[in-house]
C-alpha cells in the first residue's frame, strides 16, 4: 500500500496497521518478563496503539512520544503518558530499558510530497531511511547498557542497510518477527549492545 492509499484513511494521526500489530506483538513478547518499573519509550506513537499494548501486557512503565501534537493528544486520550518529542532528543542519557519505533519508512519521491502530518508519519525520504538513520545515531545515548530497541523495518527500506547502520552505532541486530505481504516484508529488529 503506497503513501497515496494510506492518506485516505486518516489525515492527522497514523492509525494501527499491519506494521503496528507486528511491532506490538514482538515488543510485548520480549518485554513480558521485564522488571516492574522498567521504562519503555515508544517513539512515533501515532494513535498510541503499540504503547498501549506494551502498557497493558507488560509490567513496564511506558511513555508514548510523537512529534505530531494530534498524536500526543490521541495517546493521552487513551490514558497513556504521552509527550511531544522529536525522536529521543529530550530523554535523559541512560534512562530507558527499551525503545520501540515504527518509523516512517516508505521511500518517497521528493517531487511528490504533501508536507502534512500523515506524510511525516509515512515518508522515509528517497531511500526510506531519512528518519531511521538519525534515530539510530541517537538512540544509544538514552538506553541503559542492557537496553534494547525494537525497530520495525520494511524490505522497501532495506533491512540489511538498516542493520549495517545500526552496527555503525554499536548495535547488534536480530530479526525477532517478520511478516510478508504482496508488496513488502515487514521485519522487527531487536537492536542491542
Amino acid at each position: 500500500m503506497g503513501l497515496e492509499d494510506r492518506r485516505d484513511v486518516e489525515t492527522d494521526v497514523y492509525q494501527p496497521a499491519e506494521d503496528s500489530h507486528l511491532l506490538a506483538d514482538a515488543a510485548c513478547d520480549d518485554l513480558a518478563d521485564a522488571d516492574e518499573g522498567s521504562l519503555v519509550l515508544e517513539v512515533g506513537t501515532g494513535s498510541g496503539y503499540v504503547a498501549g499494548r506494551i502498557d497493558d501486557e507488560t509490567p513496564a512503565r511506558v511513555i508514548a512520544a510523537d512529534l505530531n501534537p494530534h498524536a500526543v493528544r490521541q495517546a493521552r486520550e487513551a490514558d497513556l503518558e504521552a509527550v511531544r518529542a522529536d525522536l529521543v532528543a529530550p530523554f535523559a542519557d541512560g534512562a530507558l530499558d527499551a525503545v520501540a519505533f515504527n518509523p516512517p519508512y516508505l521511500p518517497t519521491d521528493p517531487d511528490n510530497e504533501w508536507d502534512d502530518w500523515m506524510e511525516r508519519a509515512l515518508s522515509g525520504g528517497e531511500d526510506g531511511r531519512a528518519v531511521i538513520d538519525p534515530f539510530l545515531a541517537d538512540v544509544g545515548r538514552v538506553l541503559k547498557p542492557s537496553g534494547s530497541v525494537y525497530l520495525l523495518v520494511s524490505s522497501l527500506t532495506g533491512v540489511d542497510e538498516v542493520v549495517e547502520e545500526a552496527g555503525e552505532h554499536g548495535f547488534s541486530a536480530a530479526a525477532v518477527a517478520d511478516e510478508s505481504f504482496p508488496f513488502e516484508t515487514l521485519t522487527v529488529l531487536e537492536l542491542f549492545r
